[in-house]
């Protein structure tokens, strides 16, 4: 396993990670998510992902349990959570947002679902424009002082909003914000290789990708329909059908399943493999998983000989790279 420093700070990550969004008490029991948490940590993995909105906090609940009984050394392992959402199906005011009483709260129900006494990185899940941006950095710096985290960032966020958030940091003599949890995979582009690129050059940025398979697209089992028990067929992630089945990426997905036939590897193996090429910007890429053969066939990416000319035949086939303004 390699890992990698999480932007300028001098925790280290290894560079593929575990997340239990959708899967933890979606699609899984305690019993497989206790087998594929140990399979991670076997493997080398230190970062486990989790935030208080995934299955209405059920999600960290299953990950406690899975923690409280695996005893590992709290020193080998990273947990973050993330608040922005909230986790009640209709909430009142004041349980979702990055209002000071939000995120404090959601930072203390997260430890106690967690049975953690910090969490390593805490994130805003997204921005929000209607809290000013001193509430939300002297809050967070207030929670890392408290000893309730260690580390915090954003997710989905603008390089603008960052670099606000910094700025803020730098004047009043504040925590700044170390990561960001983007979407990145080889159909989601424009945030990690443009937008961001003015914060990764001032102020460093750790990346913790979520999507690197773009929800399982990216897998090749979409290719001939939905297959039943898949997150595609799930309710609620109709969003997600509407958003990757369409034809113009089904064909670029199989031309892309052709080239990984060619080289040897699976298609996952080839994404995820694209997703960690380069260290100057992503930290570490985020897995999901329902079983262990799944697993094991992701972390393959770590093997997958990556040279100039691959590179190159995947981006004939893309046709999506952002364009720079140099100017």
């Amino acid at each position: 396993m390699e890992y990698r420093r999480l932007g300028r700070s001098g925790l280290q990550l290894s560079v593929l990670s575990f997340g239990s969004w959708v899967t933890f008490h979606g699609q899984v029991e305690d019993n497989t998510a206790d087998e594929l948490m140990g399979i991670a940590y076997d493997k080398g993995i230190n970062f486990f992902d989790n935030a208080e909105t995934y299955a209405n906090g059920e999600s960290e609940l299953m990950m406690g349990r899975v923690l409280k009984k695996k005893n590992w050394d709290r020193s080998t392992y990273v947990v973050s959570s993330k608040a922005y959402f909230g986790r009640e199906e209709k909430p009142r005011p004041n349980q979702t947002g990055l209002s000071r009483k939000h995120l404090v709260e959601a930072c203390n129900e997260a430890l106690g679902r967690l049975q953690l006494d910090y969490l390593d990185l805490y994130f805003c899940h997204r921005p929000d424009p209607n809290v000013p941006i001193e509430e939300v950095v002297w809050t967070m710096h207030n929670i890392i002082q408290q000893g309730k985290a260690l580390y915090w960032g954003t997710s989905q966020w603008s390089a603008a909003e960052i670099m606000e958030a910094h700025k803020v940091a730098q004047q009043y003599c504040l925590i700044a914000p170390v990561m960001e949890q983007p979407q990145y995979n080889m159909f989601e582009r424009f945030k990690m290789e443009q937008d961001y690129l003015p914060v990764f050059r001032s102020v460093g940025l750790g990346t913790t990708i979520w999507s690197p398979l773009a929800a399982g697209f990216l897998s090749g089992k979409y290719l001939n329909g939905i297959p039943k028990d898949s997150r595609f067929s799930m309710p609620g992630y109709e969003w997600l059908v509407k958003r990757w089945l369409q034809e113009d990426r089904i064909e670029k997905t199989r031309k892309l399943a052709d080239l990984a036939k060619k080289i040897g590897v699976s298609l996952p193996a080839l994404a995820i493999a694209w997703t960690i090429r380069n260290p100057e910007t992503t930290t570490t890429a985020i897995l999901g998983a329902t079983k262990k053969e799944q697993l094991l066939e992701n972390l393959k990416a770590l093997d997958v000989p990556l040279n100039k000319e691959i590179l190159d035949e995947m981006e004939g086939i893309l046709q999506n790279k952002p364009h720079l303004d140099l100017q």
